[in-house]
């Protein structure tokens, strides 16, 4: 690849609802600038960017790939991040590695959760932002209507800065309002031509150049004053100030096309040259000065020495670690020697490359902006900061989404769960939104994400790529039992059968514990030797043992007291095993006698939704036997907090996302155990006894 300076350098990142064609725009951007020699096609399985066996199966992207462009003296990085709910977090990771979000929107079916998701992310890391109206030689597209419906939702700053010419199956091609120059794209001949604006498009061409330039005068005083006196400013003027005004985020740029028939790309491609930031606009980067330890911001700079943040680890079982990371500062060079701050490590960086979809393309230099990959690093993880020992910085940590759906994983064939476990760690470092945790109380791996689509992925990903068939099945609840009577029981092992007997006696109150503690509260009250002080600890480790298992479903008891009181021995027949035996027998008989209850987890819920699902919402908790608290408005939202049973919501967030179109978010941690209502409890026993 050539030498770029960091003022050449463009970073884009895709983003938006899922089926808008982020990646199909990826694609023809790449096939327009003869980077491909063909229109790779979803439908196909022929995307660059759209590599995975996965993707190709499900035709949508799963994780966020990167493609370079390489123009006369400009590069491109196209970062095309997943618009999928699941997989958020390959947009948290894209995100941080581009200076500028683009927004890609459906002509057909205009603004979608998606779309307001991607906004509101960019406003949430200040990431300047842009649109991309696609679809437009679909039939019942509009760009008016959806530019219009753009400027309602999110704010004057909309601005248009190309205008479609013809509309539907009559769409052709683009005019640049800046410049004035109208371009068509024929896809039989592969031809761009430069044509006059049509006649009828010349009013709206001059309505829309106002509004750039209204909008661009606002962000600048000395703008402000030409605009005021003499009406217009220059296209340099405009530019610039456009570049200024994308990148403070108070104007986001509105472009438009067809990515399916390449109609704009190249109209596309010079507006990202010309009115999109380079690195040199970006925001400084937070981060910790590790020996001054205090926190400052560091700006993309070529001229300071190498930092770096890994913003992606794709674990390939055959290639090993593959680490994606941005240079901040500085320059990275091959077989250089740095450090990973986070781990306080050195690593070599031996065969750096660019990356375009799986490709991997060698190279002996990144520089600040630009953004590399490295195969085999020894320590570092995605989000770690690599830099040379004499500038040690830490980049803050990427803010991931909490998985909130979650399933037990099983090896279909036994021998497998080694093979299992690697796997999952070697995910694990892949994807950090996935957590993997054991279940001792129910011997299960319990493996969490964003979605039922989200695990299916990671189960495929075992399968395929490591080599090991699973099953997936809904975790158990942890259901408990306690006791909400008492009961004071005799417990006697008697056993006379030739040769040493055995013989243990013990009388225990059982009662609830009344300090709300869960663990076993033993209490020994035996007076006059009734039961001899050497045998008095096997009763307590007796009783510590049965509670692993109560009297209505085997579940574990809590808040369970016992006060051993009474009881005798025999002599030569008494033994710590006779004792342990003794105190099972009673603790059958006390907790049988003293009202056994069947308990189970309720979870703290808080569901934050737009006004309009409010009802639906609640209604929802209520069937699922919860409780709502209260209600509280929070950035045009609603957040609803409630308590509701854990066995109520396995699949929460499949209903949220049913009712609210994807707009609910949701989280949820455990707060206490609760009586489980008798006749539900009568079903949940009878199913754990079949068990």
């Amino acid at each position: 690849m050539k030498d770029y300076s960091i003022k050449n350098l463009r970073n884009v990142g895709l983003m938006g609802h899922s089926g808008t064609g982020k990646t199909s725009l990826a694609e023809s951007i790449l096939y327009h600038s003869e980077i491909t020699d063909r229109l790779g096609k979803i439908e196909d399985g022929t995307t660059v960017l759209d590599f995975d066996a996965e993707e190709k199966k499900r035709k949508i992207s799963i994780a966020l790939s990167v493609a370079p462009i390489e123009l006369e003296d400009v590069k491109i990085n196209i970062v095309d991040a997943p618009g999928y709910y699941d997989f958020e977090g390959e947009c948290v990771q894209g995100m941080r590695a581009v200076d500028v979000g683009m927004i890609v929107v459906s002509g057909v079916s205009g603004i979608k959760v998606g779309t307001e998701k991607a906004w509101e992310y960019c406003n949430k890391i200040k990431l300047p932002r842009t649109f991309f109206i696609n679809k437009l030689d679909r039939e019942n597209s509009s760009f008016d209507n959806v530019l219009e419906a753009l400027k309602t939702k999110f704010g004057m700053s909309i601005v248009p800065i190309q205008y479609p010419i013809g509309s539907e199956d009559k769409f052709t091609g683009v005019v640049n309002i800046i410049s004035k120059q109208a371009k068509t794209y024929d896809i039989k001949t592969k031809k761009t031509k430069i044509i006059d604006i049509p006649e009828e498009l010349n009013d709206k061409i001059q309505k829309c150049k106002e509004m750039i330039m209204e909008a661009v005068a606002e962000t600048d005083e000395i703008l402000l004053d030409k605009y005021l006196n003499e009406g217009t400013l220059s296209e340099e003027e405009i530019y610039k100030g456009l570049i200024n005004g994308c990148a403070s985020g108070d104007i986001a740029p509105v472009m438009c096309g067809s990515a399916l028939k390449v109609i704009g790309m190249d109209s596309l491609i010079d507006d990202i040259v010309e009115c999109f930031p380079s690195p040199e606009y970006a925001i400084p980067q937070k981060a910790l000065d590790i020996e001054k330890n205090e926190e400052v911001f560091v700006g993309l700079d070529q001229d300071k020495p190498f930092s770096a943040l890994v913003f992606k680890t794709i674990a390939d079982p055959f290639v090993g670690k593959i680490s994606f990371f941005r240079v901040i500062t500085g320059e990275v060079t091959e077989d250089m020697i740095v450090l990973n701050t986070n781990k306080n490590k050195s690593e070599k960086l031996s065969h750096i490359c660019f990356i375009s979809g799986k490709t991997q393309i060698p190279t002996k230099k990144i520089i600040a902006g630009d953004i590399g990959a490295i195969s085999k690093l020894q320590y570092t993880g995605t989000g770690d900061t690599l830099c040379s020992n004499d500038f040690k910085i830490l980049y803050d940590k990427m803010n991931f989404p909490t998985p909130v759906f979650s399933m037990a994983v099983l090896p279909k064939t036994k021998g497998d769960e080694d093979k299992i476990s690697q796997a999952l760690a070697k995910l694990k470092d892949e994807d950090l939104v996935f957590t993997v945790n054991r279940d001792g109380e129910n011997a299960e791996t319990i493996i969490s994400g964003l979605g039922e689509t989200h695990i299916d992925i990671i189960a495929s990903k075992i399968k395929n790529k490591f080599g090991a068939d699973v099953l997936l099945r809904d975790p158990k609840v942890p259901y408990k039992e306690t006791i909400k009577s008492s009961a004071d029981v005799q417990g006697k092992h008697k056993k006379q059968s030739g040769g040493h007997g055995q013989y243990g006696d013990v009388v225990i109150k059982f009662e609830p514990r009344s300090d709300g503690k869960t663990d076993l509260e033993f209490v020994d009250k035996v007076v006059g030797g009734a039961v001899p002080r050497n045998f008095i600890p096997a009763v307590e480790k007796g009783l510590r043992e049965c509670i692993e298992h109560g009297v209505l479903a085997k579940c574990p008891v809590i808040g369970l007291k016992a006060t051993l009181h009474d009881g005798s021995y025999h002599p030569v027949d008494s033994s710590e095993m006779a004792f342990k035996v003794a105190a099972s027998l009673a603790y059958k008989k006390g907790l049988e006698q003293a009202k056994p209850i069947l308990l189970e987890p309720i979870m703290k819920l808080q569901v934050e939704v737009p006004d309009k699902y409010m009802g639906e919402v609640i209604g929802d908790i209520n069937k699922k036997r919860g409780r709502v608290l209260g209600m509280e408005s929070k950035d045009f939202k609603q957040e609803v907090t409630a308590e509701i049973p854990l066995a109520e919501i396995s699949r929460y967030v499949t209903d949220l996302r049913s009712i609210t179109h994807g707009s609910g978010n949701f989280t949820k941690e455990f707060v206490r155990y609760e009586e489980v209502p008798e006749m539900e409890a009568t079903k949940v026993i009878e199913a754990l006894n079949t068990i």
